[in-house]
C-alpha cells in the first residue's frame, strides 16, 4: 500500500471526491480528456498523493497490462478519478487507523446519543479547532455580548460549549457576510435554554441563507454542542466569508492576472482555489521565482513559496525577510516563516504543523486571508464589460440557494457552472425526487464531444423543466449551454419556486399542489384570526414595502415573538428597510428558511416576497420543523 503523505487522511472518501472533481478539469493541461502516464506522478502529487517513483512505476505497469483502450499511454479522468478514489479508499481503511491510534492530531469520540455512542465513532481534527477557536477570538474577542463566552481556551477545548447559546454563532455569520442576522433577532439575556435554541435556529437557517449545506445539522445536534458537525458548520461560514472578497467588485486588480488571450468572463468561471493559485503564482513571477504553486497541500509544505509570496506582498517597511529559507528542518523553517506573517497581521489559520502536513482547508483559509489583506495588485484604470458581469442581488439569493442544496459542484458563478446542466439535474432531484433520468445524463464529457455532450444536457434540462410545466417559451438548451443570463434566472427562478411549492405541498399532504392564491388566503386568515388590522391583496401590494405585514405575520404565527417597540412607523425608506431587516431574521428565528433580503421586501419583488410567505406557511404544517428534522434524524440515526 502506498505511503500517502499529504492527503488531508481525515476526510470521507466523498468528501474526497466532491474536492477531487473540482479539480479535475485543471489536471487536464491540454484540456483533450486524458493524462499521460508519464504526467501521472505529477497529477497525483496534485490532488494530494505524494507517491515515491518506484510507486508510480508499478501502478503504470499494472495499468498498461489491464489497459484494452485505444488511448494507449493515457488515463481518461474517469480512470484517473477511478485511481485517486481506490486509493483514498485504502487510504482511509489503512493509514487513518494508524493515525488515529497514534492520536497525534485527532480525537476520536463516541457517538453523541445512548443509541449511537456504541459502534459509532467521530474524528475531530484537532488543528480546526485550535484554528477556528483563535480566529474567533482575534475577530470577536472585541465584542461586548461575547464576554462570558471569548477568548477561548488556548487548546480550544471550551469551542463547543461557546457555541451552545448560539449568539456566538450569529456573530461568526455576520462577521463573515455582515447584516445578514439583525442584532434585534438576537436573543442576549435571560437565556433560557428555550431562548438559546431561539439563536441556534436563527444562526442554523441564517446559514443556510448565506449558503452553507445544513442538511445533516440541527439546533439540537448544535445544543449538544457535537464537534463534527460544529467544525463542519464554522469551516463554511468561515470559507463563505473569506472568499466573499476574492471578487473583481471587491479587487478589481483580479483583471491584473488575466492571461493575453483570456477575457473577464474567464476568470469569473473560476473557482476561489483557483484564483487564488493564479494570484501566488503572479506574485512569484513577479518576484523573479521559477517554482509554481498548483496546490495547497504537498507544494507549501516546505515554506518555500510562502516565504516569497510574504516578501513581495509586503512592503518595505513591514521588514519581512527570507530568513526562513536558511533553516533546513522544515517545521523551525514553517515557524520562522510564520513569524513573517505576523509581521503582516496575518498569521492566522495555521501552526507550523499545520504547513508540514499540508491540511488542505486551514493552509486555504491562510492564503486567503493574506489575499484580502494584502492582495498587492495594481488597480486597473478601467475594466471594461465589469458591469456586465458583476454578480446581483438576485443572483446571489439563487447561487446560495443552489449551494445550500448541497450540490456539487460548488455555484461559484451561476452562467459558467450551470452550462452543463449537472447541477440543474440535482435541483430537479430535490423537487421531484426521481423525475431524472440519469442515464440520460452526460456525467463525464469526452473531449471531442464535449460540447455536443453538455447541450444534450441542457436540452434534457428543458425538457424536464417542460414535464413540470415550467413557462419555458422562447428558451432552449443552447440558450443555458451559453449562458443567456436572462434565460437562465428565469429558469432558476421557476426552479426555486418549484422546490418551495413542493415542501408546501408535502407537508400539507392534501394531494393537491399548492398555488400562489392559497398562500395569500392563508396570511390573510392567520393575520385575521390574530387580531391584526394587516392584510395581503397580493405579492405586488405596495403595502409589504414597510415590512409590517410580515412582521405581524411572524407575530401571529408565534404570539409575543415580536417586540413591536422595534417596529418602525415612519414609512422613510430607512425605517421601512430597518423593519424588512428585522422581519427576516425573526422569521427565521422561528424556523421558516427564508432565502429573501430586506431589500426584496422594501422593492416589493414579487417572486422573493411569495417566497417569504411560503416558507411561513410551511410552519403552519410543522410548527417546529427543527423537532420533526430532529425525530428524523434520530430514525436515521437508529436505522444506521
Amino acid at each position: 500500500m502506498a505511503d500517502i503523505l499529504n492527503v488531508e487522511q481525515y476526510q470521507t472518501v466523498e468528501e474526497f471526491k466532491q474536492n477531487l472533481e473540482e479539480m479535475l478539469p485543471d489536471l487536464d493541461a491540454n484540456k483533450d480528456g486524458f493524462i499521460d502516464l508519464n504526467e501521472l506522478k505529477d497529477a497525483l502529487n496534485q490532488v494530494g498523493f505524494k507517491l515515491a517513483g518506484y510507486q508510480v512505476r508499478e501502478m503504470i505497469d499494472e495499468f498498461k497490462g489491464k489497459q484494452r483502450t485505444a488511448h494507449q499511454g493515457k488515463l481518461n479522468l474517469d480512470e484517473f478519478e477511478t485511481l485517486c478514489l481506490d486509493l483514498k479508499s485504502k487510504d482511509v481503511a489503512s493509514t487513518f487507523k494508524t493515525v488515529v491510534s497514534k492520536k497525534e492530531n485527532l480525537e476520536t469520540l463516541g457517538g453523541m446519543s445512548s443509541i449511537s455512542s456504541e459502534g459509532t465513532t467521530h474524528s475531530v481534527r484537532l488543528e480546526e479547532q485550535l484554528a477556528f477557536s483563535d480566529w474567533i477570538n482575534s475577530n470577536l474577542g472585541h465584542d461586548k455580548d461575547l464576554q462570558h463566552l471569548l477568548p477561548i481556551d488556548a487548546e480550544g477545548k471550551r469551542l463547543y460549549q461557546s457555541i451552545k447559546d448560539g449568539i456566538l454563532l450569529c456573530k461568526i455569520i455576520n462577521h463573515s457576510c455582515p447584516d445578514t442576522i439583525d442584532e434585534r433577532a438576537i436573543n442576549k439575556k435571560s437565556l433560557t435554554v428555550y431562548r438559546e435554541f431561539e439563536n441556534l435556529t436563527l444562526a442554523l437557517v441564517s446559514s443556510q441563507a448565506i449558503g452553507c449545506n445544513i442538511v445533516n445539522i440541527d439546533a439540537h445536534d448544535l445544543a449538544k454542542g457535537k464537534p463534527h458537525l460544529v467544525l463542519g458548520l464554522l469551516w463554511q461560514i468561515i470559507r463563505i466569508g473569506l472568499f466573499s472578497h476574492i471578487t473583481l467588485d471587491s479587487c478589481p486588480g483580479l483583471a491584473g492576472l488575466l492571461f493575453d488571450n483570456e477575457r473577464l468572463e474567464d476568470l469569473m468561471k473560476m473557482s476561489p482555489e483557483a484564483i487564488l493559485l493564479r494570484w501566488v503564482n503572479h506574485h512569484l513571477e513577479r518576484a523573479g521565482i521559477s517554482r509554481r504553486c498548483t496546490n495547497f497541500q504537498s507544494d507549501i509544505v516546505d515554506s518555500e513559496i510562502y516565504s516569497h509570496l510574504l516578501k513581495q506582498i509586503a512592503g518595505n517597511e513591514a521588514d519581512v525577510n527570507l530568513d526562513a529559507l536558511r533553516e533546513s528542518d522544515l517545521q523551525q523553517r514553517a515557524e520562522i516563516m510564520l513569524q513573517q506573517a505576523a509581521k503582516l497581521n496575518c498569521r492566522s489559520f495555521l501552526t507550523s504543523q499545520d504547513v508540514v502536513n499540508g491540511v488542505y482547508k486551514l493552509n486555504l483559509a491562510f492564503v486567503a486571508n493574506l489575499f484580502n489583506n494584502h492582495p498587492g495588485l495594481d488597480k486597473p484604470e478601467q475594466i471594461e464589460g465589469l458591469e456586465s458581469i458583476e454578480e446581483t442581488r438576485e443572483e446571489k439569493t439563487y447561487r446560495n440557494w443552489m449551494n445550500s442544496m448541497g450540490v456539487a459542484p460548488h455555484v461559484n458563478w451561476l452562467y459558467s457552472d450551470l452550462a452543463d446542466g449537472l447541477v440543474i439535474f440535482q435541483l430537479f432531484d430535490v423537487i421531484k425526487p426521481g423525475i431524472v433520468n440519469w442515464s440520460r445524463v452526460h456525467k463525464r464529457f469526452t473531449p471531442l464531444r464535449k460540447f455536443m455532450e453538455k447541450l444534450e444536457n441542457c436540452n434534457y434540462a428543458v425538457d424536464l423543466g417542460k414535464q413540470l410545466k415550467f413557462s419555458l417559451v422562447g428558451i432552449a438548451g443552447q440558450d443555458l449551454n451559453d449562458g443567456n443570463a436572462t434565460l437562465t434566472l428565469a429558469l432558476i427562478w421557476q426552479l426555486m419556486r418549484a422546490y418551495t411549492l413542493s415542501i408546501l405541498s408535502r407537508l400539507a399532504n392534501t394531494g393537491n399542489p399548492i398555488i400562489e392564491k392559497e398562500i395569500v388566503q392563508w396570511v390573510n386568515t392567520r393575520l385575521s384570526d390574530a387580531g391584526k388590522q394587516s392584510q395581503l391583496r397580493n405579492f405586488n401590494d405596495p403595502a409589504i414595502a414597510d415590512g409590517k405585514i410580515v412582521i405581524d405575520l411572524i407575530d401571529a404565527i408565534k404570539e409575543g415573538s415580536i417586540n413591536y417597540e422595534l417596529v418602525r412607523t415612519s414609512g422613510t425608506q430607512e425605517d421601512n428597510l430597518a423593519n424588512a431587516k428585522y422581519a427576516i431574521s425573526m422569521a427565521r428565528k422561528i424556523g421558516a428558511r427564508v432565502y429573501a433580503l430586506p431589500e426584496d421586501i422594501t422593492e416589493v419583488k414579487p417572486k422573493m416576497v411569495m417566497t417569504v410567505f411560503a416558507c411561513m406557511m410551511a410552519l403552519d404544517y410543522v410548527p417546529n420543523m427543527d423537532s420533526v428534522d430532529q425525530n428524523n434524524h434520530n430514525n436515521s440515526n437508529n436505522s444506521n
